[in-house]
């Protein structure tokens, strides 16, 4: 990758015996949406305010838009916007006097604050609480409020930490589609730390898998899912309707098929694992049983799949 806006180098952090953060190699292109998955405690955070100069490595170097983190903060934070996963703001002030009060911080002229925070709330959907307290704000609201905040400064980053966290279903999905709206507009880079895989699916280009200061892979989903695919052999997904037949049944069924290896039943949703690509043959054979077959998927690894084989693996090397 040529001139990443993000490179972190052997990026480690300890604290005493331990180390929260192992040895971190990550390139992230200029308008990439990149999406660091991983638990709670995993080193998401750390490795993130490594990259903003707010806390020192013990080794390695994060080098963002050009600058070292921590020889140049200041530089880095000029260019980078962070959502933090609490975002606090002046409770007695409207949503309008914050963003005029954060412009005026980072050297922004008063009338040209004014005028930004008013485009911004329209762009994050406030408009209609510009003149409200933030007091009186939902969670989803604050971090609205807080990517608006985030992008008064037009950062060339934006780097957000479980941006997600407690905000209803609509609020999620509303949220996530203005990140990716703003990323492909206005080709802005994003970093999105989360443990909610879907979320990362649904908007990022690629994604880093970090368990226990480690990233143990990274890269495009389809491209994890096609390695999954070449060492686990294939994956189809049925969507059965009112399904009569049992699992005993169904293994009977595909078990006539060359290449079969198993299958799982839930909630009418039949998974067949097979050496070789049998999705033809096995819907094939389900019709001829009756099988009421609503919809099928050829190669169905996702994230979750990814993510279980590659942590599963690296609990299993602990």
């Amino acid at each position: 990758m040529n001139n990443p806006i993000i490179q972190l180098k052997d990026l480690s952090k300890c604290y005493g015996t331990k180390k929260a953060v192992d040895k971190l190699n990550l390139h992230i292109a200029s308008g990439e949406i990149f999406g660091l998955l991983g638990p709670n405690g995993a080193g998401k955070t750390t490795s993130i305010l490594m990259m903003l100069g707010l806390t020192e490595p013990t080794e390695g170097t994060a080098t963002v838009c050009g600058y070292d983190a921590t020889r140049n903060p200041l530089e880095v934070k000029k260019l980078v916007g962070y959502l933090p996963d609490n975002v606090g703001f002046y409770p007695d002030m409207t949503a309008l006097e914050n963003l005029c009060f954060i412009a005026q911080i980072n050297g922004i002229e008063e009338q040209e604050a004014k005028k930004s925070a008013i485009e911004l709330l329209q762009t994050v959907g406030l408009t209609h609480a510009t003149n409200n307290k933030t007091n009186t704000f939902s969670r989803g609201m604050k971090q609205r409020l807080g990517l608006a905040e985030v992008l008064i400064k037009k950062p060339q980053v934006v780097i957000l930490d479980e941006p997600t966290l407690g905000i209803d279903p609509s609020g999620v999905n509303e949220f996530l589609e203005l990140i990716q709206k703003l990323s492909r507009e206005q080709n802005l880079t994003v970093l999105m730390s989360s443990h909610h895989l879907h979320q990362v699916q649904r908007v990022c280009d690629r994604v880093g898998i970090f368990v226990d200061g480690k990233m143990i892979v990274e890269g495009p989903i389809e491209t994890l899912a096609h390695q999954l695919q070449l060492n686990e052999g294939f994956k189809t997904i049925i969507q059965l309707d009112n399904n009569k037949l049992s699992s005993s049944d169904i293994t009977a069924v595909l078990s006539e098929i060359s290449g079969y290896k198993s299958c799982e039943l839930q909630n009418d949703i039949l998974s067949i694992y097979s050496d070789l690509d049998i999705t033809a043959d096995a819907v094939k054979l389900l019709v001829h049983k009756n099988a009421n077959i609503i919809s099928v998927q050829r190669n169905g690894y996702s994230l979750d799949d990814i993510y279980a084989k590659y942590f599963e693996n690296q609990t299993v090397k602990m």
